[in-house]
């Protein structure tokens, strides 16, 4: 699944257009690389987020399309 997507599923950034521009920046990382939008997660990963100066690190731990609110904290778990 597209990163930008799996940020706004799992509800760490509430739009994707949001997640894009986070990703465009170069704010956010995967495995300890900048990522683009248009990168792949997979169940592992470990995704850091750069909300201002507060850092976000989050293991990937399911990728779904479509998940109900209050399931979509457990597709992730901060380390």
């Amino acid at each position: 699944m597209r990163l930008d997507k799996w940020l706004k599923v799992s509800r760490l950034i509430k739009r994707r257009t949001v997640a894009q521009e986070a990703c465009d920046a170069g704010r956010v990382s995967v495995n300890g690389r900048t990522a683009k939008p248009s990168a792949e997660v997979r169940p592992g990963d470990t995704v850091e987020i750069s909300f201002g100066s507060k850092v976000l690190r989050a293991e990937v731990l399911s990728v779904q399309e479509t998940v109900r609110k209050d399931d979509a904290a457990a597709m992730y778990r901060e380390i």
